[in-house]
């Protein structure tokens, strides 16, 4: 299954809710984005740093 982020990529994303460990979680076409250091109700422009199975990690590259 392809999914709909790449690793390298930048997304412009709003932060819906918090995970347990602390990530803000976003979603680009309903595939989850755990992004550090984000709260809920932000809005970032993000780099995929990386992509698993059922989701991906990003850092924030600026704060929109």
């Amino acid at each position: 299954m392809k999914k709909p982020v790449e690793v390298g990529k930048e997304y412009n994303v709003s932060i819906t809710e918090v995970s347990r460990r602390g990530d803000g979680v976003a979603r680009v076409k309903g595939f989850v984005i755990f992004v550090p250091r984000a709260k809920k109700g932000e809005s970032h422009k993000i780099k995929i740093t990386r992509v698993f199975e059922r989701y991906a990690t990003a850092e924030i590259v600026k704060e929109m």
